[in-house]
């Protein structure tokens, strides 16, 4: 038998990983999706990536990012729901009626970590397979931690690279004005703490 230490934890254990986040989280998991996508909007500009929205709400992928001959297609989830196990998050890698996306369907996976305020962007090669992930893991479960805030990886494959980050920002007049609305949605007092389905 395993002896604890008072306050510690046994052979074998982990300790949970504790959420200390402070803001609020919308209840409703479709505007919830819509506000995480507003917040991808800004996070790309900031790291010099364009991204359009397309017309409509019937594609597999929410927008696409870069410039002619290197466009991307990205599928943006977020997710507050917390793994089984309490050492992480699990986010959605589904459509709507929790159907599997076909291969082809996007180039990019943008996964937000609403509690961790973490963007995890990873290729759509190495998430397809799965109906759901885990975000923040540790150790042995960390399958995608290479991927945390891996924006280089849509820059580069949007040919970002190469183009002044500083043109881009001038083209991109509105990202001061949609970063601030992004951080009065998330103190905004409307929203509620009780969501924990993912997008």
């Amino acid at each position: 038998m395993t002896r604890r230490k008072q306050g510690g934890l046994g052979r074998g254990e982990r300790k949970r990983k504790e959420i200390n986040f402070k803001g609020t989280v919308i209840q409703d998991s479709k505007e919830r999706g819509e506000w995480g996508e507003a917040i991808f909007l800004v996070r790309a500009g900031e790291h010099g990536i364009p991204v359009s929205k397309p017309w409509g709400d019937s594609r597999s992928y929410d927008f696409v990012a870069g410039r002619p001959r290197f466009f991307k297609a990205v599928q943006v989830k977020c997710t507050t729901c917390v793994s089984r196990t309490g050492y992480g998050y699990s986010c959605c890698v589904t459509s709507t009626g929790q159907k599997r996306y076909e291969p082809g369907s996007f180039d990019f996976l943008a996964a937000y970590v609403v509690y961790e305020d973490v963007w995890y962007i990873i290729p759509e090669d190495k998430v397809i397979a799965f109906a759901a992930i885990a975000l923040c893991t540790e150790e042995g479960q960390a399958n995608f931690e290479e991927y945390r805030e891996a924006w280089h990886l849509l820059k580069t494959a949007c040919g970002m690279d190469s183009v002044d980050i500083q043109a881009c920002a001038a083209d991109a007049g509105g990202l001061v004005e949609a970063a601030r609305f992004v951080e009065i949605v998330r103190s905004e007092s409307f929203l509620t703490t009780e969501g924990t389905e993912e997008h």
